[in-house]
């Protein structure tokens, strides 16, 4: 994973409600320059939306998001995926991620956690969610006893409070929807999301 997000600041958590949206918001974030696209499975057009990106939009890294089950860790492998994130973690899960040729973040948000997915090889972690779950603080906490630890925090995570995660050492990226508000969307207004998507990665440059 730190291969994948090297010189990423911010994953777009991408939740497709149409098919036919998948490439047009996949080409405005990655002309804003956010390239690392994570795509949930939670909607019927996660597949097909996935697909069609892997297919048509160049430049771009994609992953699957909401990974809750081994046949996800399959499907994602299946659909062309380059890693995938999960908002929890469960034995069956990561014992069948470690066995796949592309990585995942397993998400964690307690040290307990974390020290099981470290029994699996994990060392890069979703933390979710972020703000209800001690936020920036307990990140920084965790740094003294897990130095090795990287995390992407999500949840909770907007402008105003992105740059008090990615001042830690310990924070890889942030992850969050924020660049791909509703109406924006449901308007196929394109060229708003490649602008807030430019205005992210300046922002986030600035840490």
């Amino acid at each position: 994973m730190r291969k994948l997000l090297a010189g990423t600041a911010m994953i777009p958590v991408i939740t497709l409600d149409r098919v036919e949206d998948a490439v047009p918001i996949a080409r405005a974030l990655v002309a804003g320059g956010l390239r690392v696209l994570e795509v949930t499975l939670r909607t019927a057009a996660a597949r097909a939306g996935i697909q069609r990106i892997v297919a048509e939009v160049q430049g771009v890294i994609v992953g699957t998001g909401t990974v809750c089950t081994p046949e996800q860790v399959q499907l994602s492998c299946d659909l062309g995926c380059q890693f995938m994130i999960s908002p929890g973690s469960t034995e069956r899960l990561l014992a069948e991620a470690v066995q796949a040729p592309i990585p995942l973040m397993p998400g964690v948000a307690s040290v307990s956690e974390m020290m099981r997915c470290m029994e699996f090889g994990y060392e890069d972690f979703k933390f979710f969610p972020a703000e209800a779950s001690g936020g920036a603080a307990k990140i920084k906490a965790i740094a003294g006893p897990f130095a090795d630890a990287r995390f992407c925090p999500t949840g909770g995570i907007g402008l105003a409070n992105a740059l008090d995660y990615l001042r830690l050492p310990n924070v890889l990226c942030v992850g969050g929807s924020w660049v791909l508000p509703a109406n924006l969307v449901a308007e196929q207004r394109w060229a708003d999301i490649e602008r807030l998507a430019r205005e992210t990665v300046e922002f986030c440059a600035s840490r």
